[in-house]
């Protein structure tokens, strides 16, 4: 409640009207991020955007599943199909960050022997695939080494999870929507961006 009186007081008044605009209008955001729900990586910090500028999903690990179409209840799907087909949006960003909670558990094995139903444990299955980039670095890597190269990997995955549907790629090809990778580090604040020449990640400044 401090935080949303501070809000109202102070951050609401200098965009009044643009809230105004954005509930008469609707909104009509260019850009997709898909990011982690990690409380330290924040996409609307990070980009510093403001209201109706982009269109979020958050989840464990900042991931997409591939396309399964069925009777099954898909979040980061269904987000994923209303910003393409309802939206249009130009851009989706998938957006990882250093020292993730959900790489961390995959790569320790801390959610093996969980129960099937367990819902994290089913979600970071995903990761699975992505995996084989870890025999890249060999075995001397160090636990930092193969956190970082996981949360790449990750990434890496995911937009290649997104060409899996339909209506993801049809634009893709067609030129109307761009798929990017990105990745926060928490402690300096640096982003990187994935490289699609080399696929490797770089320093955005």
């Amino acid at each position: 409640m401090d935080g949303y009186r501070s809000f109202l007081k102070e951050r609401y008044p200098a965009d009044a009207e643009l809230y105004r605009s954005l509930a008469d209008n609707g909104q009509s955001p260019q850009t997709m991020v898909i990011a982690c729900c990690d409380s330290r990586s924040d996409p609307a910090t990070v980009f510093n955007a403001g209201p109706g500028q982009i269109f979020v999903v958050r989840n464990v690990a900042n991931l997409v599943p591939p396309w399964e179409p069925g009777g099954e209840f898909h979040g980061t799907s269904a987000a994923i199909e209303f910003a393409v087909t309802v939206l249009k949006v130009r851009n989706i960003v998938v957006m990882g960050h250093a020292r993730c909670g959900g790489i961390s558990a995959f790569l320790e094995g801390l959610l093996k022997d969980q129960p099937p139903e367990t819902f994290v444990s089913k979600w970071i299955s995903l990761l699975e695939p992505a995996q084989a980039e870890l025999d890249r670095l060999g075995s001397d890597a160090s636990a930092d080494e193969r956190q970082e190269a996981m949360e790449y990997a990750g990434i890496r995955r995911s937009l290649d999870n997104l060409l899996s549907f339909p209506f993801v790629k049809e634009r893709v090809d067609t030129g109307k929507l761009e798929l990017h990778g990105a990745y926060f580090a928490i402690a300096t604040g640096v982003l990187k961006y994935l490289d699609k020449s080399d696929g490797r990640f770089y320093p955005a400044v």
